[in-house]
């Protein structure tokens, strides 16, 4: 069952953005005394699933989502829309190189993050000195969603401000960048005292929230990142040997409603349909229950794309594959995730549908390469008849699940020179894909390089791609002829950032921006 976790009055007494004029200049009205706000466990409840409203706005703010703006600089999926000057923010990081340091994408992905670590800072002092019986479970929420935060600015921004306290006033705002090695230090930090007190996911009263469970698959994940190899591998062995934690059986439902908060999922991102939003009532600014998202990457309307006979809806044409990826499906003679993940023209046609390039801006369709998305696609049966039918879209989005932690686990073990413990968890991947197992005698670099290629297939247009690229030393090779710099390998800290912070000038800037 899906909830609802939209807040309102919590978010209200927060106006902490990463380095914003609200905090300097408009003090928040009609809000609870924060000395008494936390001496309840209701309030403590309502001020968790504030946390979670933040990040989940963050994966879902209309255009600037986190979840696009991790996508796109890979080479799985194509920016697209209506032309190039369709969202030219987007588009800019989907090419690369005209990445400004105001880019309005990247800024509000970084603003958000850094107030739901606002939020989860405020949580977290709050509750030190709490005898409630919620406090434990409520602290270790907020530490693994910083955990969350602060690993994902440091995989897209390098070194950055840690806060970990509540600024007094504007006065000691000002705070410089870290290391990325304190990053990793503090989110290891934060996962093993949420690794000590969340629930299994069996035990989860509420399925959007956290488990043990992603806990220590997010500390696997960060290990990995920092090639601890050896170190990972418990974390991803204590998930894989817990019940609760499997591949969903058909790779068709892995991203339906129909397995919502399933035995996949470990971080996902809920959405209602339950508010019948229409044109009149739709929140442009990201507040909404429904997922827009699905909407404005369904293939384009206007006469482009004809769905008839594929059980889709039409959209706005964002987030279409990559040639790149429908050939490396074919190479691979992966039909099935294949057919999870796109559908070609010739697929299209001979379903029904069709192709017709008059239509578009100079009888050219944007960045369209031959095939429309099918993860997360726009389907007919998961959007609601109130309201709007395009614009309450209930698909949640599963930003992190076990699939990843299974090639996560055989990176490490290849790393390490458990081979054979490899095989086991890339093959499980594979055999749900209908895919025979590899070889036996596959070992070393060429083992690596088939998890690699198997990552690329498995968690196309979810957002890992490129930064996997990046660690891995591969960008510059697997991205040649796109655009892409070595700059690239970072995104810029935003100017708003630099102009507000005195502790941040222009010298810290990442490298070539």
């Amino acid at each position: 069952m899906k909830k609802n976790i939209f807040l309102t009055a919590v978010v209200l007494f927060l106006g902490i953005l990463a380095c914003s004029d609200d905090f300097t200049t408009n003090p928040p009205e009609n809000v609870e005394d924060l000395e008494t706000f936390f001496q309840t466990e209701d309030n403590v409840e309502a001020a968790v699933v504030g946390i979670y409203d933040l990040m989940h706005l963050n994966y879902s703010k209309d255009w600037h989502s986190a979840f696009l703006v991790k996508l796109l600089p890979g080479d799985d999926a194509n920016a697209a829309g209506g032309n190039s000057s369709d969202q030219p923010q987007l588009q800019d990081i989907d090419d690369y190189a005209n990445i400004s340091t105001a880019n309005g994408s990247i800024e509000n992905v970084w603003n958000n993050f850094y107030s739901t670590i606002a939020l989860a800072n405020l949580v977290i002092e709050s509750l030190k000195e709490s005898t409630l019986s919620n406090a434990g479970r409520a602290t270790a929420e907020a530490k693994f969603i910083r955990a969350w935060c602060y690993f994902e600015l440091t995989t897209m921004f390098g070194d950055v401000p840690l806060r970990l306290t509540l600024p007094q006033g504007a006065a000691d705002f000002g705070l410089a960048k870290s290391p990325r090695a304190d990053i990793y230090t503090q989110v290891e930090e934060d996962l093993a005292e949420a690794i000590a007190n969340l629930p299994e996911k069996t035990a989860l009263a509420d399925a959007f929230r956290f488990s043990k469970g992603a806990a220590e698959a997010l500390m696997g994940k960060v290990l990995v990142f920092q090639e601890k190899y050896s170190e990972s591998i418990p974390y991803f062995q204590s998930v894989i040997g817990n019940g609760a934690h499997d591949l969903e059986p058909n790779i068709n439902d892995v991203w339906s409603i129909g397995s919502e908060f399933g035995i996949e999922s470990l971080v996902e991102i809920g959405f209602v349909s339950n508010t019948a939003r229409d044109w009149g009532n739709i929140a442009w600014g990201g507040r909404n229950e429904s997922n827009l998202h699905i909407q404005l990457m369904g293939p384009r309307g206007d006469g482009i794309f004809d769905v008839t006979g594929t059980g889709l809806l039409n959209g706005w044409g964002f987030n279409l594959p990559t040639s790149k990826l429908a050939a490396a499906f074919d190479a691979a003679g992966d039909t099935q995730r294949k057919a999870a993940t796109l559908l070609t023209e010739a697929e299209l046609v001979a379903a029904g549908g069709g192709v017709d390039p008059t239509s578009a801006t100079g009888g050219v369709i944007w960045d369209y390469e031959g095939a429309i998305r099918i993860k997360y696609a726009s389907r007919a049966e998961e959007t609601s008849d109130g309201g709007v039918r395009e614009l309450n879209y209930s698909t949640n989005f599963r930003i992190f699940r076990y699939a990843e932690v299974l090639l996560l686990a055989a990176e490490a073990y290849n790393k390490v020179g458990q081979d054979g413990n490899a095989r086991t968890e890339l093959n499980k991947i594979r055999n749900r894909a209908g895919l025979a197992d590899v070889s036996m005698s596959l070992a070393g670099t060429d083992l690596f390089d088939a998890i690699v290629e198997e990552k690329f297939l498995e968690l196309a247009h979810e957002g890992q791609r490129f930064w996997d690229l990046v660690r891995w030393g591969r960008a510059a090779t697997e991205l040649s002829g796109t655009g892409y710099a070595p700059k690239n390998d970072l995104f810029p800290i935003p100017i708003t950032e630099i102009d507000k912070n005195p502790e941040i000038s222009i010298s810290d800037q990442n490298p070539g921006y």
